[in-house]
């Protein structure tokens, strides 16, 4: 708990200084301070960060002192998480009239206090449930220590951005980066709320294979909707990842992000066709449909995805009629979608039982109507953090700042590609036991 308590407030500490109402006057705080001398520069940002540190620790320091553990319960956290990622969606729609915490004003004068104080002592309206979420977990962990060192990380990770601003200036690149961020960070802090909330109800929603077997033992809807919510946890797994690296290496081509989501589309629309042709193939009868969840699978893609990952990184000068490196745009799309078929009952360890209670059941049902709804749930469960994954990283290369590292991050999805073919060929060899 402890390390889920200091790793949050580093979090949340950096995604505070990005939040819409909080980047342009920290942004504008920086460049004046790049235009000062050295000296000047270096006192009014430590004056900053300091004042910051003593009000967030204070602050903790008296959650922690003067409120109870609280006995949150099971669907509370969750309930409050996600009212606060719609916030975060509404602000970008609609006004939402909530004032910064300007703690300055509480000391005597504190009107006349240099800016750089005046801002370590305000809470920006659009940070404010950004440190609720820290407040929560300090008063769950219930340590005077720990509740001052989260309040040293959200600090300093909250004031970092603007030492490499103060240093190196805003340039055009630099406003066209943070003008981005901008607009996209309501909607990432919303993804990550969303996502806590729904990660802290798992335990309480008992998805697994025994209730999967239990569900599908008769045709309905409560089937199909647990079928969705099976294939979003299972893949919702660190484990389970290693079907998003292939999208992700397609996605460094991209270089924007509209067409980083048409490749993930077509990925997962390869997924999504194969998880259906199983179900309705299993509901007529086809028990040899599970014979392809096999381990063996990994003997075949681990190679192929080895040499993409040398294709992509540049390692391996290697054209292939499908998939060349400077395809088409439609040919391109076709090969993602090709790329999807074999991963959907390939590279899921997680998903892999889940997807077998499934098929078994449309088997033992033997209705295609059900089996074809069945399966389309599952896998547009699991289709979720691949289109989050496509979304994320097309956003990043649309950056043009970013640019500028664009070998470095073809390499790095090349290597992802090759230590996932490892991983596949260490499943059929058991190489490395774990």
């Amino acid at each position: 708990m402890t390390t889920v308590f200091l790793a949050s407030a580093a979090l949340l500490g950096l995604l505070a200084f990005f939040e819409p109402c909080t980047i342009a006057t920290h942004t504008l705080f920086s460049a004046r301070a790049h235009q000062q001398p050295r000296a000047g520069c270096c006192q009014g940002l430590s004056a900053m960060w300091l004042a910051r540190c003593v009000l967030l620790a204070v602050l903790l320091v008296a959650a922690v002192a003067f409120t109870p553990p609280p006995a949150w319960g099971t669907w509370l956290p969750s309930i409050i998480l996600a009212v606060m990622g719609a916030v975060y969606i509404v602000s970008r729609f609609t006004y939402i009239p909530v004032p910064h915490l300007e703690f300055f004003k509480l000391l005597p004068g504190g009107r006349s206090l240099p800016f750089a104080i005046q801002l370590g002592l305000t809470l920006p309206a659009c940070t404010i449930p950004l440190f609720l979420v820290v407040i929560g977990l300090a008063v769950s962990v219930d340590s005077i220590s720990f509740a001052v060192l989260a309040g040293l990380l959200f600090a300093t990770l909250f004031t970092a951005p603007m030492v490499i601003t103060a240093f190196n200036g805003v340039h055009a690149d630099g406003r066209e980066f943070l003008n981005r961020v901008a607009r996209g960070s309501p909607y990432l802090t919303a993804v990550l709320l969303f996502g806590a909330a729904l990660y802290l109800l798992i335990p309480a929603l008992d998805v697994s294979t025994d209730t999967l077997k239990t569900a599908l033992q008769q045709a309905s809807w409560a089937g199909v909707g647990l079928g969705f919510l099976a294939g979003f946890v299972f893949s919702f797994n660190p484990v389970s990842f290693a079907s998003i690296p292939v999208v992700l290496a397609y996605v460094t081509k991209a270089h924007e992000e509209r067409r980083a989501i048409l490749m993930g589309g077509a990925f997962v629309a390869g997924l999504i066709v194969t998880h259906v042709a199983l179900g309705v193939a299993a509901a007529l009868g086809g028990e040899w449909v599970k014979a392809v969840m096999g381990r063996e699978w990994g003997l075949v893609l681990g190679p192929v995805l080895i040499v993409l990952g040398l294709m992509w990184s540049g390692w391996l000068k290697l054209r292939l009629p499908w998939m060349s490196i400077r395809a088409k745009k439609v040919t391109g799309v076709w090969g993602a979608f090709l790329l999807g078929i074999p991963f959907s009952v390939a590279v899921c360890p997680f998903c892999t039982p889940a997807l077998l209670v499934t098929l078994t059941a449309s088997v033992a049902i033997g209705s295609v109507p059900f089996g074809f709804g069945l399966l389309l749930a599952f896998a547009l469960g699991r289709s979720i953090p691949i289109i989050l994954g496509a979304w994320s990283m097309g956003w990043l290369e649309s950056l043009g700042m970013l640019s500028h590292h664009q070998k470095a991050l073809e390499i790095i999805a090349g290597v992802t590609l090759i230590l996932t073919g490892l991983y596949l060929l260490n499943e059929y060899f058991f190489i490395i036991k774990y």
